[in-house]
Order: structure tokens, then sequence, then C-alpha cells
């Protein structure tokens, strides 16, 4: 039997794991319904929590799985969904794609949702960016700041490293904007729902791993020019400006993506 404290404990965020539970109804629905559930689709959430998102999971998704990390939040789920909830108890940057899911068909299109902390958002995109070949579909709240940062436009400021690996691989759209009072406790920020579909051919880039290094080096000194920043890039692949008709004084930011992808595709061919 749970003493006082540990029934504290099972309901109270956690601040070291970026917890902020969603208590709105009406969004937390309108989450769910972006991602569009099928009977051919598991779906994955990622940190259940208090079970928001979960309620509304359990009753549309045939094939559902949570991966939560807090120990006190799993039992405090699964309490309440009982055999409705299939759950991993483990980090979700520590899941394996293969692996840990084992035990579904594998003909099922796997779709992810959750509510995703602050403090660990670039390293969850990255992740799910990293496997796009397994995930087609994520629905995902993060902080609207970071949210823009997906969906920028060219020129702008926070166009950059996820805005073009994100919009090279993936269609990105706005779902909802969310206020710091839909959550308990609330949050000194805002946050956006965005639905990113993974493009499962992009057979535009040659090489996605040379593709995703050449992004993060141009943008690395957002300031200079792509001949300053790519210098050290340009010395380990053993080429130089020189070897491409393309002015190399512009900036990063100045860039489309199909630029991106046309100068990386044309180091692949070098090597």
């Amino acid at each position: 039997m749970l003493s006082s404290r540990d029934k504290y404990e099972k309901y109270r965020p956690k601040k070291r794991l970026g917890q902020n539970f969603l208590v709105d109804n009406n969004i937390a629905g309108k989450i769910v319904n972006a991602l569009e559930i099928r009977d051919s689709d598991l779906v994955l959430e990622i940190g259940p929590g208090q079970g928001a998102l979960t309620k509304h999971l359990v009753k549309q998704a045939k094939n559902f799985i949570a991966v939560e990390i807090d120990s006190f939040a799993a039992d405090s789920i699964t309490e309440k969904f009982g055999k409705e909830l299939n759950l991993i108890l483990k980090d979700f940057l520590e899941f394996d794609f293969v692996n840990d899911l084992e035990q579904f068909d594998s003909g099922l299109t796997l779709k992810v949702i959750g509510n995703i902390p602050y403090n660990i958002t670039s390293d969850i995109l990255f992740k799910l960016l990293d496997n796009s070949e397994i995930v087609t579909t994520a629905v995902l709240m993060i902080q609207r700041e970071v949210a823009e940062r997906l969906y920028a436009k060219r020129g702008t400021k926070q166009y950059g490293i996820l805005a073009v690996q994100f919009q090279a691989f993936a269609g990105v759209k706005k779902v909802v904007s969310v206020p710091p009072a839909a959550f308990f406790p609330k949050p000194d920020v805002h946050s956006t729902v965005l639905k990113i579909d993974f493009c499962k051919e992009s057979t535009e880039i040659t090489d996605k791993k040379l593709f995703r290094e050449f992004v993060r080096k141009a943008f690395s000194k957002r300031r200079k020019t792509l001949k300053n920043s790519l210098k050290e890039f340009f010395e380990t692949h053993n080429i130089t400006s020189e070897d491409f008709d393309f002015d190399f004084g512009r900036r990063a930011e100045s860039l489309e993506i199909k630029e991106f992808i046309k100068l990386s595709n044309m180091i692949a061919a070098m090597k």
C-alpha cells in the first residue's frame, strides 16, 4: 500500500524531468485528432505523464504503446487505464525503434505523439529525424520558439539547422497554439503543436548523413560567409570552394533548401 508521501510523489510534476502536465481536455482532443489515427497505425506516445492524451489515445488507437521514464507517473496511468495501456518504463532517448517494437506487426504504420519536455526537445526531434524511415508522422507539443525554428522561412532569424533539416525530410505544419494556462504547473513559455509528416522517399538527397553534416557546418558561424563556415568541412572532405560554380560569399540563411540539397549532392559525387 502506498504511503501518503508516495501518493504525493506520484502526482507531483517533477522539475528535473521537465514535467508540465496538460490539463486542458479540449486541447488534448485537438492534438490527438491531428494524428488522424487509423486501425493500421501503431501509435507511440512519448511521456504520457498523467494521461491527458492517453485517455483519448486508448479509445482511438487499436495498437498503442506509451514510453514513460517516471515510475510514479507510470504507476499512476497504469492504475487509470489498466489492460488498455501497453507501457514501457524507459527514457525515450534510449528507446530502440526496432527491438522495443518487436511485439508489434511490422506492417503497421508508426505514428508518434507527445507533450515534449522543453529541456530535451532538440534531442527528441533529432531522434525522430534519425528514425524518419520508420516513423511516418509525429504530432508534438513543443515550446513556441522552437516550433518557429522548424517551419521558419529562408532569410529569417529563425531559419537554421532545424528548419533546413526538417523541411528537407518532412512536411511541417502548425496545428494549434497552447497557452501556459493549459498546463500544471504553468510554464513560463507558450507552446505550439506541430504535425510533422516524414517523407518516405527523399531520393533527391544522395547521402543523408553528409547532407546533415553539411547543413550543421554551414550554420556553425551564422554571421560569417559560407566560405568561412565551411572551411574545416571542405578540408575534411578534401575539397575547396573553387570546385563549385557557387557564390560561397553568401551566408547560410540566404540559401533555399534545394540549394543545400544540390550542394550536398555535388559533394557526395566528389567522394
